[in-house]
């Protein structure tokens, strides 16, 4: 399995500069808004809105490889205090369940409008995993080491795909070239609850996700 590295980042950088490992949804809904602007006063929240990527109905070579008849169900823009932080589109087979999307193989892909930072996203990602209440603590903290290492930054432009299979691996893309995996079956249905769970920080994401485009 391929991997890199990253070094961490200071906690306790300005708000500016911390934006930039705020890719998940976990740090743009709940802890940016309950620690970096703890106290301040909020009046912009998190939007989606149909992302113009997401009319696209070819699924990239790198998710046909492992899902037959791929095609785009859904897709959002997430943008938080009107900065735009990437679109999103979910890549299914014939025949998907919205209502039971861990039951079937697909493809989540972030198309970033901003640099990010790879081991921020991984961070990021575990707290929200751990929002969710989904596996133990020795699961999540292994979870984190693994993203740790797969997740790269990324830069304005860049697409990261995951792809989900049940019973199997979780498998990464950065524009097409294969990252590496996660092998525990468990991660992929954690890891993807962030935005297909009911419970998920970004419900108008999710809903425009798994709503098929006109």
């Amino acid at each position: 399995m391929s991997s890199s590295t990253h070094s961490s980042h200071a906690e306790h950088a300005p708000v500016a500069r911390r934006l930039r490992g705020w890719s998940s949804v976990a740090a743009l809904s709940a802890a940016l808004l309950s620690s970096a602007l703890a106290g301040s006063a909020v009046a912009s929240t998190q939007r989606t809105a149909v992302a113009p990527a997401s009319k696209a109905s070819s699924a990239p070579d790198h998710v046909r490889r492992y899902i037959d008849d791929a095609r785009t169900l859904g897709g959002g823009r997430l943008t938080w205090f009107g900065l735009h932080i990437y679109d999103a589109l979910l890549f299914v087979p014939r025949g998907f369940d919205s209502a039971n999307p861990s039951a079937h193989p697909f493809a989540l892909e972030l198309a970033y409008a901003r640099s990010l930072d790879g081991q921020a996203i991984a961070e990021r990602s575990h707290d929200e995993i751990a929002r969710l209440k989904i596996g133990n603590e020795a699961q999540r903290t292994r979870w984190l080491a693994e993203m740790s290492a797969l997740f790269p930054d990324v830069q304005a432009g860049q697409r990261l795909a995951g792809i989900y299979r049940p019973g199997g691996e979780t498998r990464f893309y950065l524009d097409g070239r294969y990252l590496g995996a996660v092998a525990d079956p468990e991660f992929g249905r954690a890891f993807f609850a962030i935005w297909l769970d009911p419970r998920t920080s970004a419900p108008q994401l999710r809903a425009s996700l798994l709503r098929p485009l006109n």
